[in-house]
Parts: structure tokens; C-alpha cells; sequence
């Protein structure tokens, strides 16, 4: 059996009005539905690691295979409930621990 290769990826939130855990990954999915459609929504693996509304803050999980696909729908972006939104990429690591290390959150 292979294993899956992972990645982190620490983001910046830049809203507004902060949404909850569940309206922002809603968002994400919703980008990467309308770029590869389900299917290839479906082959991100994504998941939601962390959320901090206050810090403005995310990490989230993804294949190593899907990296491109993930960053090219956060970058298309533009909302978040309604409210103009823009999602940055502030560091990309194959652990969590390193990430944390690096962003010193």
C-alpha cells in the first residue's frame, strides 16, 4: 500500500468580517468545485487543521499531488460569505510541527 504524502499549508485570511470554521472551508470548496469541478474537488484530500477567526489564521491539509490545484483555488478566491475576502499563502510544509516552527503561531 502507498502512502499519502501530505502538505500544510499556513494561511492568512484577509476578511472583513471573519467567518466560522465551516463558512470558510465551504468557501474553499466551493472554489475548487467551480475550478476542477467535484471530481477533482474530491481528489484534494483537503481537510481543516487549525482555525483562528481572531488571529485571522488557517492551516490546512492536502495531498502533496493536489498542491497546485489547492493554491490555484485559494487564489481565486474573492469571498467569504458574501463579504469580500482574499486568502494568502503564508508558508507550505510536509509537517505540522514545521510549519508551526516557522510561523511561530
Amino acid at each position: 500500500m502507498k502512502t499519502i504524502k501530505r502538505r500544510y499549508l499556513a494561511l492568512e485570511i484577509d476578511c472583513e468580517k471573519m467567518a466560522d470554521s465551516g463558512e470558510f472551508m465551504g468557501a474553499v470548496w466551493d472554489a475548487l468545485v467551480r475550478l476542477y469541478g467535484e471530481h477533482g474537488a474530491s481528489q484534494t484530500g483537503l481537510g481543516l487543521i487549525h482555525y483562528d477567526s481572531g488571529e485571522r489564521y488557517a492551516v490546512i491539509r492536502t495531498g502533496h499531488t493536489a498542491l497546485d490545484m489547492v493554491r490555484a483555488a485559494l487564489a481565486s478566491m474573492t469571498q467569504i460569505r458574501d463579504k469580500p475576502a482574499a486568502v494568502h499563502v503564508l508558508r507550505i510544509s510536509g509537517t505540522i510541527k514545521a510549519l508551526h516552527k516557522e510561523t511561530a503561531r
